[in-house]
Formats: C-alpha cells, sequence, structure tokens
C-alpha cells in the first residue's frame, strides 16, 4: 500500500539525488551559484523532509498538520530549485514568480512543521 509517509520519502530521497546531481554540474557549469543554491536547497530539505516523515510516524507531529506541511516543504523546494536551476542552465525562468512563490512554500512548510510539534500527541 502506498501511503503519504512512503510518498514525502520517496520524493525527498529524490530531493538528495537532485541535489546532488545540481552541485555536480555547478563545478562544471557557467552559472555556478544559481546551481550549486539549488543543490543545497534540495540536500537540506530533503533531510528536513525525511526527518519530519520519522518524527511525524513517532507520534511526535500531529499527524494532518505534518503531512501538509511536509507537502508544502516538498512542493516549495522544487519549484525553488527548479527556477534556479533553469536560470542557471538555460538563461530563463521556470515561470514568472517561481523562487518567490517556491520560498513562501518553504516557510509555511516549517511553519507547518513548528505548528505540528505544539500539538503532537506526544511529547
Amino acid at each position: 500500500m502506498i501511503t503519504a509517509t512512503r510518498i514525502h520519502l520517496t520524493i525527498a530521497m529524490l530531493m538528495g539525488l537532485f541535489g546532488v546531481t545540481l552541485l555536480a554540474a555547478a563545478t562544471h557549469a557557467g552559472a555556478a551559484d544559481t546551481l550549486q543554491i539549488a543543490g543545497q536547497m534540495l540536500l537540506f530539505h530533503a533531510s528536513a523532509a525525511i526527518g519530519a516523515c520519522v518524527a511525524r510516524r513517532a507520534g511526535l507531529l500531529a499527524d494532518i498538520g505534518a503531512r501538509l506541511a511536509i507537502s508544502l516543504l516538498i512542493v516549495g523546494v522544487a519549484l525553488f530549485a527548479a527556477d534556479l536551476a533553469m536560470r542557471g542552465f538555460h538563461g530563463a525562468r521556470l515561470f514568472m514568480g517561481a523562487a518567490p512563490a517556491g520560498g513562501f512554500m518553504m516557510l509555511g512548510g516549517w511553519l507547518g512543521l513548528a505548528g505540528s510539534a505544539l500539538f503532537a500527541r506526544r511529547v
């Protein structure tokens, strides 16, 4: 059975993969700064998403709130990193406002995780 946790973990693992790939590409591409930032954001948030999944399953985060927050974090970092990668590889944006929208989603995801920690079943 495919659960939200399994989906979140799989996507987080892929975020790690793409983060490493972008960091490797940053060493060879002309726009290394944007690719490096995109790779770092993917790696940092992959680890955070994995940790949040584990904390949610352990009851340290409120279930529904944590699922929404993890999803928001994943979508936000995907938009942010994709926009930076497009700029680095093609000199064009993913779409107007993609990076700021992704950044606000990441902030919302972190805020949602904090709220989920406050309303968790366990201490």
